[in-house]
C-alpha cells in the first residue's frame, strides 16, 4: 500500500506542479518587461496560481497520505501584511508542512534558496518566476581569494527585498542554514541536541532592509514524533502525526540595525538569536515529551 501511495501521491505532485509552472512561468516572462504596472500584476497573479497549487499539494496530501497536524500558537495573523517566518530544518517535508500550515493565513512564503537550486527542472523557474532570492554561499577560503565577494549576498537580499516592499509577502528563513543530520550536529559541537547552531546573516540583513515594514516574526517550530522523514517517507504515507509550535513576535528595535557595519549591534543581535534557539530547543523537547 505504501508503495501506490508513493506512485499516486508523487505522480499527483508533478501534475498539479506541471499544470501551475505554467501560468506562473508566463508571468515571471512577462515581468521582464520594464513597465511597474504590469510587472506588480504579474507578480499578483504568479502568487495567487503559487497558492492555488500549494492548495492543490495540501489536497494531495489530504486524500493519499492523511497525517495529523498538530499545532498550538498560530494567532493573530492575517494576509495583508509582511511577516519574517523562521522555522528548524530537518527535512525537504518542512517546506510542504510550512506551506500547508501557513498557506491563505499569511501571504504566500517566500524562501531565499541556494543559486544551485535555480537549475532544478520546472521548480527552479517556477521559483525564479516568483521572485525567490537565490543566494550564493560563499566560503572563507573564496572570501580570501577574492574579498570582493563580502557583502554579495546582503545585496543580493537588499534587491529582493527591494521587490518585497511592493506588496505584502512572508519571507522564510531557516536560520539553520540547511537541514539536521547528526553528523552535521556532531561536525558544528552544536550546543543544541535537536539543533544546528543559528546564522544570524540572513535574518540581520531581512531585518537591515525591511525591519521597519515587516509587521511580526512567525517563529516555527517543527516536530515529527516518528523521526525526521525523507520526502518518500512522506510521499508513502508513513507520516502519520506532525507537531509545530508556533510564536508570533512583535518585531523589536533591537533586531533592526547595521549587522555588517556596527560590531556592538551584531554581537547583541547574535546573543538574541542564540536565545530563541535556546527556546526552541526546549520547545523541541517539550513536543518531543508530549508526543510519547
Amino acid at each position: 500500500m505504501s508503495l501506490i501511495r508513493c506512485i499516486f501521491s508523487i505522480f499527483f505532485y508533478t501534475i498539479n506542479t506541471v499544470i501551475w509552472f505554467i501560468p506562473i512561468f508566463i508571468c515571471g516572462l512577462i515581468k521582464l518587461l520594464p513597465i511597474k504596472p504590469l510587472q506588480k500584476a504579474m507578480s499578483w497573479t504568479a502568487k495567487k496560481c503559487a497558492t492555488m497549487w500549494v492548495t492543490c499539494n495540501s489536497l494531495n496530501q489530504n486524500v493519499f497520505t492523511p497525517y495529523q497536524l498538530n499545532v498550538t500558537g498560530l494567532e493573530d495573523v492575517k494576509l495583508k501584511d509582511w511577516y519574517l517566518v523562521i522555522a528548524n530544518h530537518q527535512s525537504w517535508v518542512d517546506i510542504l508542512v510550512l506551506q500547508r500550515l501557513l498557506n491563505r493565513r499569511i501571504p504566500f512564503l517566500n524562501f531565499f534558496l541556494k543559486k544551485e537550486l535555480l537549475y532544478v527542472p520546472i521548480l527552479g523557474l517556477a521559483w525564479w518566476a516568483l521572485d525567490f532570492p537565490f543566494m550564493t554561499r560563499t566560503s572563507k577560503s573564496q572570501l580570501k581569494k577574492n574579498p570582493k565577494l563580502r557583502g554579495k549576498d546582503l545585496e543580493t537580499t537588499r534587491k529582493a527585498c527591494e521587490k518585497f516592499k511592493e506588496m505584502p509577502v512572508s519571507i522564510v528563513n531557516f536560520v539553520e542554514g540547511t537541514r539536521f543530520t547528526q553528523a552535521k550536529h556532531q561536525r558544528q559541537n552544536s550546543p543544541f541536541p535537536h539543533l544546528l547552531k543559528p546564522k544570524a546573516g540572513g535574518v540581520a540583513f531581512v531585518m537591515q532592509a525591511m525591519g521597519e515594514q515587516i509587521s511580526k516574526v512567525v517563529n516555527v517550530t517543527i516536530q515529527y514524533p516518528e523521526g525526521i522523514p525523507t520526502f518518500v517517507d512522506f510521499a508513502s504515507g508513513r507520516v502519520k502525526q506532525i507537531n509545530i509550535h508556533v510564536e508570533v513576535m512583535q518585531v523589536s528595535q533591537e533586531l533592526i540595525g547595521d549587522y555588517t557595519g556596527d560590531s556592538e549591534f551584531r554581537v547583541s543581535f547574535q546573543s538574541e538569536l542564540n536565545r530563541l534557539w535556546q527556546e526552541k530547543e526546549q520547545q523541541l523537547v517539550k513536543l518531543e515529551q508530549q508526543a510519547k
